[in-house]
């Protein structure tokens, strides 16, 4: 067997190797074993959660089976965003949590992610030890009797994750006219009625989910419907959730797109200012743009990078004892108030700072100026080391050389998908987009799908 565990947990399309409700029982029960052993607890508690995708209670009915077959107590808490399970898993000292969801990926495919008992990413030596037990025979308990494990529906889930988001944003939004696009995904329910409690009036695209739309030209990937629906509206604020709730994309009340780069220019600048910057820096990524170093830099802010992935960001965070970091995506990480990436507190904070300063999105986010970026996408099937492919470095070197300082190119693998990614900066978009058409074409001529 292949590594299962990718950055960002197991994904694969639904009921297809490796994702099938095999897998999901086993997994079930080799977590249980896995969370039995380092938390030297007689019995395991853990908290279950799900998007709207079609095959999700499928693989959840799989997972919960192989937890209680080992013994473990499940809390199963239905339709959630993933941070409201991360949340759950801290409020109701469960020892781990489990979110089935593909996050921003279309229906058909789902995934399964494991939260530590601090509601934070699981440790990777723990997903190695139940990658190794799943490779190996089942020693995970098998209680009978009265120790078999407990299905608890835990009904007050969502009214827990609102209470809990509201006590981060202390004030109202009275008078303001927000259009929240849901993405037919675990922020359907909870996104309206959370804003809606808060006073503002709310418009509400794409939050009807059939199983089969979430996603569906809708959310934080496609926020064209929304800015159109912004700029009809005469809406304050555009907000754009992503099917599992974690990412946000924001639309000013012009109608333009503020995606996370911009979302961590304004919050870092506005906590610096107020003092409340821990150690004066802002973690993000590799994909930053390069306005945001500007942006952060000229009013003294470190701008430090990781590799692409929030559980990346989340680490070094955690190393350098900053509270603001995230992903240009969307993924935003206020340690502040949730160790995880949370779409709705994200919304709530870049809100708190249009409240606090009185200014509209689009003053704020003048702070910073994006340059020019291409991101190219390309289709692969298999990955092999990038330095591999014939004439990619020598003609990568070539077209950094030329560009100098005012640009930067960078090319990776995707975590979760079968994609190749070029990313390329500069001041001239024409000639970005050329050196991008390159590079991809290279790529496609040697692996492409």
């Amino acid at each position: 067997m292949g590594r299962l565990f990718g950055t960002d947990g197991i994904r694969g399309v639904a009921n297809e190797e490796p994702l099938t409700t095999e897998l999901a029982f086993r997994l079930g029960r080799q977590l249980v074993a896995t969370l039995l052993e380092h938390h030297g607890v007689a019995k395991v508690r853990l908290v279950v959660g799900r998007d709207t995708r079609l095959s999700g209670p499928m693989l959840e009915g799989a997972l919960v089976s192989g937890a209680l077959s080992a013994g473990a107590d499940v809390f199963a808490v239905g339709v959630l965003p993933t941070p409201g399970i991360a949340y759950l898993t801290r409020s109701l000292e469960a020892h781990g949590g489990v979110v089935l969801s593909a996050s921003h990926n279309t229906f058909q495919d789902n995934g399964i992610k494991i939260f530590s008992s601090e509601g934070a990413k699981f440790p990777d030596r723990w997903e190695d030890e139940i990658e190794a037990r799943l490779g190996g025979p089942d020693v995970a308990p098998k209680p009978t009797g009265a120790s078999v494990g407990r299905l608890v529906h835990y009904d007050r889930a969502e009214a827990e994750y609102i209470a809990h988001a509201r006590q981060t944003f202390p004030f109202d939004l009275g008078e303001l006219t927000l259009a929240l696009d849901c993405a037919h995904g675990a922020t359907s329910r909870v996104a309206p009625r959370l804003f809606r409690a808060l006073g503002a009036k709310v418009i509400v695209l794409a939050a009807k989910p059939d199983g089969l739309n979430i996603n569906r030209l809708s959310g934080a990937l496609h926020p064209e419907r929304l800015q159109r629906r912004v700029r009809a509206a005469g809406a304050d604020l555009g907000l754009a959730f992503d099917g599992d709730g974690d990412r946000l994309i924001a639309v000013d009340e012009t109608g333009e797109i503020r995606d996370g780069d911009y979302a961590l220019a304004i919050c870092g600048r506005h906590l610096a200012a107020s003092g409340r910057l821990k150690t004066g820096t802002v973690v993000t990524t590799v994909m930053a743009n390069l306005g945001l170093d500007k942006a952060l830099g000229e009013v003294g802010i470190r701008a430090v990078k990781t590799q692409v992935g929030d559980r990346y960001v989340l680490a070094e965070m955690v190393k350098t004892g900053a509270n603001l970091g995230g992903e240009q995506s969307g993924h935003l990480l206020f340690l502040d108030h949730t160790p995880t990436g949370d779409g709705i507190v994200s919304a709530l904070q870049l809100l708190a700072v249009m409240r606090e300063t009185g200014q509209p999105l689009s003053a704020l986010a003048s702070c910073m100026t994006k340059f020019p970026q291409v991101l190219v996408n390309v289709r692969v099937r298999e990955k092999p080391p990038l330095e591999s492919i014939p004439g990619l470095a020598d003609c990568q070197a070539t077209r950094e050389s030329e560009l100098g300082a005012a640009g930067r190119i960078l090319i990776r693998y995707s975590g979760t998908e079968n994609l190749a990614r070029v990313m390329i900066e500069g001041e001239d978009r024409a000639r970005i987009e050329s050196i991008a058409s390159q590079l991809s074409t290279i790529i496609k001529q040697a692996v492409g799908a």
